[in-house]
């Protein structure tokens, strides 16, 4: 059996389970000040990442001082890390894009996607999220870390150990060692950063049939997952508001000794000129405007239009502009209905 489904059809969640009356009366004020509502959405962006990522390494560096057997792992880090990009991207990409990244955030900003004015409330977002994720680590691990820095006092390591990758202010700060050649802990964060924003591009393009929108959190969490594996251990930031926002907890916890001397800088900021090298090169090797745009890319970036103009218009419904009606199956409810003459009748 078959009905006619006309192809602008768009629903909101109103109009079809409709949520309880309070809220829908704090929808309207919400619109007003939305922007406040997309910068907290992006500090829980990053908070998520950042929490469970520390909360790991906590662990750790923890364990490894304390001589507690099993307390975590690099392994277990990288996961760590890999289900905070999903959880954030899962929570928040639908209200404030999911930029979660500094990085990202500039390249929105130079290529016309967002006005410089929401790029800096965006990512003074990020670092406040980044920020209050590595305050609260620190206070949930408090047990822990302190009895950490006694045992490398009694060790005569303090000096030496406790505001570098393998001491409790690392957990927090990213610190190089010593003997490390700045030159090289830069060429791993960059070629680090490249890898992570070429696999982020190719997650947000519209005509790649191998990671529809539903798959991007994890192929992304992946991604983290695999730089931190095989390279956090010679540093890696990834992450410029992760950096930032984990930096000055270290020196709200420390003080000037968790500074972190010149490689703060590169900690700081490599990520943004990556992430826009990165984006060069896809765009000349990568990406390709005779491609075609896939149904599930089509039907999110629908729907991301639908809210959108919703918003802007004080609740009026957004309609897509096609060419025809079509006859649909009655189970065929997926806003990919919507398309015109996809899939072809012919198939």
């Amino acid at each position: 059996m078959s009905r006619s489904l006309s192809t602008n059809t768009i629903f909101h969640l109103n109009e079809v389970l409709p949520r309880p009356r309070v809220f829908q009366l704090w929808e309207k004020p919400r619109r007003r000040v939305h922007w406040i509502v997309e910068m907290i959405a992006e500090m829980f962006g990053t908070f998520f990442y950042t929490y469970l990522g520390v909360g790991s390494m906590a662990s750790w560096v923890c364990g490894t001082i304390l001589g507690v057997a099993g307390l975590g792992s690099l392994f277990q880090v990288g996961v760590a890390y890999a289900i905070g990009v999903v959880m954030s991207l899962a929570v928040c990409l639908s209200t404030s894009m999911g930029y979660f990244n500094p990085g990202f955030t500039v390249h929105a900003v130079i290529f016309r996607k967002c006005t410089p004015l929401k790029g800096l409330r965006l990512i003074i977002a990020e670092i406040l999220g980044a920020y209050l994720a590595c305050m609260l680590a620190y206070i949930q691990y408090k047990n822990l870390i302190i009895p950490a820095e006694e045992v490398l006092m009694e060790k005569h390591e303090y000096n030496t150990t406790m505001f570098s990758s393998q001491g409790p202010a690392g957990i927090f700060a990213l610190y190089a060692s010593p003997t490390d050649n700045l030159f090289y802990v830069l060429i791993n964060e960059f070629c680090c950063d490249v890898v992570i924003a070429l696999v982020s591009f190719a997650c947000i393009e519209p005509t790649n049939f191998l990671c529809p929108p539903f798959m991007m959190p994890w192929v992304l969490g992946f991604a983290f997952a695999g730089v931190i594996w095989g390279y956090a251990p010679a540093a890696l930031s990834a992450n410029s508001a992760r950096d930032i926002g984990g930096r000055l907890a270290a020196l709200t916890i420390w003080g000037t000794k968790a500074m972190g001397g010149r490689y703060a800088i590169i900690a700081a900021v490599t990520n943004i000129p990556a992430t826009l090298v990165a984006s060069l090169i896809y765009e000349l090797v990568f990406n390709d405007g005779s491609r075609t745009i896939t149904p599930m890319f089509y039907d999110w970036s629908v729907s991301m239009k639908a809210q959108e103009e919703y918003i802007k218009n004080g609740g009026a419904s957004y309609k897509p502009v096609h060419d025809a009606d079509r006859d649909v199956e009655d189970t065929d409810y997926r806003p990919s209905s919507m398309y015109k003459e996809y899939p072809p009748e012919s198939a």
